[in-house]
């Protein structure tokens, strides 16, 4: 899979979420796809070391602890900051398969927004 574009979501809109969060925190690889893009599905990679989020590259880990699924639209809107990552998730807008603990961890992170 590559990274597709649209709007606010290009390979580098998950740049941001690079050093948010706080030890003491879970640690593992993550997946984010993102279906519907103009040009096919996108994925990245997310690095989590004690809660906070070191590293994000595009294309897939070889092995995730948890993946995020999401629609283009929805994240263009988490892109933009027009909603959380969190409030994706407790609307059912964002799917999840892996270490629900990692989940916690990562959408803490997302959301500091520091």
């Amino acid at each position: 899979m590559s990274a597709g574009t649209s709007d606010a979501v290009d390979e580098h809109w998950l740049d941001r979420w690079v050093g948010r969060g706080r030890a003491p925190g879970g640690s593992g690889a993550v997946q984010v796809v993102v279906i519907g893009l103009a040009d096919g599905d996108g994925s990245w990679q997310v690095r989590v070391d004690d809660g906070v989020i070191a590293e994000v590259v595009p294309g897939a880990p070889e092995k995730a602890d948890l993946t995020l699924t999401l629609p283009a639209p929805l994240a263009s809107e988490v892109a933009s900051g027009a909603t959380t990552a969190s409030a994706a998730f407790m609307q059912g807008r964002m799917k999840t398969a892996g270490d629900l603990g990692l989940v916690l961890d990562v959408l803490a992170a997302v959301d500091s927004r520091s």
